[in-house]
């Protein structure tokens, strides 16, 4: 099986997640929602699979290129 890594495209602060642990996601997907200077940004599967892990929780502050979700397929 094969691991995807996501990453944040933007420094921000996770808003809200919309997936758990567990569940199957397909390409483009909304995994979760990033909030930065008042802009909501869609973080999206970048691939079909399993969501492996969650880095981070909702209200914590994120880096660019900061890892946020792991996929498995």
């Amino acid at each position: 099986m094969a691991r995807f890594k996501i990453e944040s495209e933007i420094a921000g602060n996770v808003w809200k997640i919309e997936a758990k642990e567990g569940d199957h996601v397909d390409d483009e997907d909304v995994i979760m929602i990033l909030e930065s200077m008042k802009m909501e940004i869609p973080v999206l599967a970048s691939e079909s699979g399993k969501i492996v892990e969650i880095h981070v929780a909702e209200g914590d502050n994120v880096a660019e290129n900061q890892l946020l979700v792991t996929l498995e397929n």
